[in-house]
């Protein structure tokens, strides 16, 4: 599958049937000029997955995409749209999309915890958002959270040797000025059969 980063968490991902884009946010740049798209999929409602003020001029510029969300971010939306709950299914384009998680990772007890949705591609490659799902089965790629407030370094180590995946993505890693110490982490404790890919933004890539 052709994999674009466009920073932070947001994915262009072209399985050879569809072209999808998964949390165009404000952290992220370079996806505003995308066209062909079948899909714009949002995995929850915090702005740096979902920028609204250039999310309507994308749809423009793709009238037959689709833009599926969870329920969190429906209530602000003004554009037409899908709402996605965990343990949904969907072929878009000839790509299979499924649906886990359901929640958003804790940032402290004090902050009401609001809705995620991890996206799972043709079986094979997992956007988890701003969570850590369990999994029915092993996947092949995953796209890796690596800062956030919601967690630490060690729980992504331990997330990636749950899944032990063939290759692991960097991503949601806008926050950090420094992100390398990161990938040297991830690097030096990743299971022993996966391989840590950082991708250079905006550069497609096979996965």
């Amino acid at each position: 599958m052709r994999t674009t980063h466009y920073g932070h968490s947001c994915l262009l991902l072209d399985t050879g049937a569809a072209r999808l884009l998964v949390d165009p946010g404000t952290f992220s740049s370079g996806f505003e000029d995308l066209t062909g798209l079948d899909a714009v999929l949002v995995t929850h409602q915090h702005p740096d997955h979902l920028d609204a003020d250039r999310l309507a001029a994308l749809l423009r510029a793709n009238p037959d995409a689709r833009l599926l969300v969870d329920a969190g971010t429906a209530g602000d939306l003004d554009a037409d749209h899908e709402v996605l709950s965990p343990g949904d299914a969907l072929d878009v384009a000839g790509a299979r999309i499924e649906v886990l998680g359901g929640e958003h990772a804790v940032i402290h007890p004090d902050i009401p915890v609001i809705p995620n949705n991890a996206y799972l591609v043709d079986g094979t490659h997992l956007h988890p958002g701003d969570a850590f799902p369990a999994l029915p089965v092993p996947v092949e790629v995953l796209f890796l959270p690596t800062a956030a407030p919601w967690l630490k370094a060690s729980e992504s180590v331990d997330y990636l040797r749950s899944l032990a995946p063939r290759t692991a993505v960097p991503i949601h890693q806008g926050l950090l000025a420094r992100p390398q110490v990161f990938y040297r982490l991830f690097e030096t404790l990743a299971p022993e059969n996966t391989d840590l890919r950082v991708l250079d933004e905006a550069v497609p890539t096979e996965l």
